[in-house]
């Protein structure tokens, strides 16, 4: 299934829950700061969706988008 993440990263305290719960990995943290003087999370490709991110964030920071299932068809 491919998904995709938006990250409000102003939002963001750093608190780096994000990043070891992600399955494929695709979480890491900025170098620079938001403009509350925190690093916030940079999404690489390759998410999948698992929305663990989204549940562990206490600043609610997440937000997961998933692509439609593609029916197949049969003749």
């Amino acid at each position: 299934m491919r998904a995709t993440v938006t990250i409000d990263v102003e939002l963001c305290k750093g608190c780096l829950l994000c990043i070891p719960v992600c399955p494929p990995r695709v979480l890491e943290m900025s170098e620079t700061v938001n403009r509350k003087g925190y690093r916030y999370p940079l999404l690489l490709d390759g998410c999948t969706g698992w929305e663990l991110c989204a549940k562990v964030c206490p600043d609610f920071c997440f937000e997961v988008f998933r692509a439609p299932l593609q029916k197949e068809h049969t003749s």
